[in-house]
Formats: structure tokens, C-alpha cells, sequence
């Protein structure tokens, strides 16, 4: 039997408005969140097209044959896990090193599939299937490499968008 049966509904009652509090609360942090954001005030979320712009500029940067044009599309603190590498880069000049190996290929990539999820006004991320045709440079030989890809990007306080995260794995053979 319970002996203090008032006691422990006061109790559960409590618990229950303060748990109600703190979600109240951290609703309201997250809610707000936004207003503190590095794009002005009251701009709007990228819409689908926009964000599937950010890789046409970005495979409009690769046909340059300039890895530091490439590189200027990354955050200086971006992370990226290439298509043909075994190295994470994380910094510009390892970022660079990639792309002067990778472009000598003068690829040219197709997006086959492509879901964006817009987060917040200032982040995006996009993530899918495309391909790469590749010309080797030592034979001039064709081939095409399809791989999984995710491109994270952030506004920047100048309102550019940059890669923050790059993320591309060959598919595996099944």
C-alpha cells in the first residue's frame, strides 16, 4: 500500500511541469536559433534549384582544369572524403593536392540522383548518385566512375555558399 499518496502525485506533478519547462525552453532556444544566424534576418531558405546550382558551379570549377579554383568552393575548416582517394583531407592545401591528381582525369560529372534537404536558411545539404567520365591522361582511355555523394554547404557571413562536407564513395559492385 501507499502510504504518502499525495506526496508522490505532487512529486510526479512537479517533474511533469518541470520536464514541460525545459522543453518549453529549449524549444524556444532552438526556434530562436535562427534569428542569431549568419544570413540577414528575414532572408529566405535556398529552394531546391539553388542548392543543385551549388554542384553545377562546383563541375563548372572542375572543367576549369584549376584545383585551386575547386578549392575555392570549400570552407577553410571543410572536411572532404573524395571519390578516388584514400586520404580525408581537411585543410586547403590537402583539399588542392586531391583535385590536381583528380582533374589531370578531366572529369566531368552527372548528378543521376539527388535529394536536398534544406536545414535552415544557412545550411543545405545535397546527397545522391552521380557519375564521372574520366579520360586517363597517360592513354587517353574512357571510362566512367558512378559514385554515392554528400555535399554539406554553409552560407558564409559574405553570403556566399561553400562546402563545409564533401563526401563521395565509388558505388560498390553488388
Amino acid at each position: 500500500m501507499n502510504r504518502h499518496p499525495a506526496r508522490r502525485r505532487i512529486a510526479v506533478a512537479v517533474a511533469g511541469a518541470v520536464l514541460a519547462a525545459g522543453a518549453f525552453a529549449l524549444g524556444a532556444g532552438v526556434a530562436g536559433a535562427d534569428s542569431g544566424s549568419k544570413g540577414t534576418k528575414h532572408a529566405r531558405p535556398m529552394t531546391k534549384a539553388q542548392v543543385l546550382g551549388l554542384f553545377d558551379n562546383w563541375n563548372a570549377a572542375l572543367r576549369t582544369g584549376d584545383p585551386e579554383k575547386v578549392a575555392d568552393l570549400y570552407a577553410k575548416d571543410a572536411v572532404l572524403l573524395p571519390t578516388v582517394s584514400n586520404q580525408v583531407r581537411t585543410d586547403r592545401a590537402e583539399i588542392v593536392d586531391y583535385f590536381e591528381h583528380f582533374l589531370q582525369n578531366k572529369p566531368v560529372g552527372t548528378k543521376i540522383e539527388s535529394v536536398v534537404n534544406v536545414l535552415d536558411r544557412d545550411t543545405v545539404i545535397d546527397t545522391g548518385v552521380y557519375e564521372f567520365a574520366l579520360t586517363d591522361h597517360a592513354t587517353g582511355e574512357k571510362s566512367t566512375v558512378e559514385a554515392r555523394y554528400t555535399y554539406a554547404y554553409e552560407k558564409q557571413p559574405d553570403g556566399t555558399w561553400l562546402i563545409v562536407n564533401h563526401h563521395s564513395s565509388k558505388m560498390p559492385q553488388g
